[in-house]
């Protein structure tokens, strides 16, 4: 759910096709969503503009942790490389997700087992792309110089990071990354 409260509306192409085709079947394994907010059909990463941002427009959650692109009236179902965000760190101190939604805060950090950091913000958990690490670093605080960041500054205030194990992410925040 989007910061005001509600998703960002289809287009109408798409809405009209919904009430037209109620029942069309979905479909599964077929789109992904990488960790560097790339999607990708059938493996092969979407390079056109277009289709990027059709994509990013009518992405979205079931509700039972699923996370589906709403394609006409079908819904194409998203295998999730990790997280169902990605985010990406702006030189001014904003975060936008794949999607390119503002994250107005960033509630908490985590650092997994593989070194990736993860923000929840009010659209949910997602990982920082990694190549916006660097760039973040400035963000990170310390204790003293012998220990590992413990906090994530954000907005003047100290966010406390968390550890947790890459394969436990799913289940905690309550996401499925392969639905069937």
């Amino acid at each position: 759910m989007s910061a005001a409260g509600a998703w960002p509306p289809f287009d109408d192409a798409v809405v009209r096709a919904m009430a037209k085709w109620p029942d069309v079947p979905c479909c599964y394994g077929w789109l992904t969503l990488d960790v560097r907010g790339n999607w990708r059909i059938q493996g092969e990463i979407v390079r056109h503009q277009r289709a990027r941002e059709f994509l990013a427009r009518h992405y979205c959650g079931d509700g039972s942790g699923r996370w589906y692109v709403q394609n006409g009236p079908q819904q194409v179902f998203v295998d999730l490389d990790y997280t169902p965000w990605v985010y990406h760190y702006q030189p001014h101190g904003a975060v936008l997700t794949q999607t390119g939604l503002n994250c107005l805060e960033v509630d908490a950090g985590l650092l997994d087992d593989d070194g990736n950091l993860l923000l929840l913000t009010a659209y949910g958990v997602g990982v920082l792309d990694d190549r916006d690490l660097g760039a973040c670093a400035a963000l990170l605080l310390r204790v003293d110089e012998d220990s590992e960041p413990y906090a994530l500054a954000w907005r003047g205030r100290a966010l406390p990071l968390t550890m947790i194990k890459r394969a436990d992410v799913a289940a905690r925040f309550g996401f499925d990354a392969q639905p069937r």
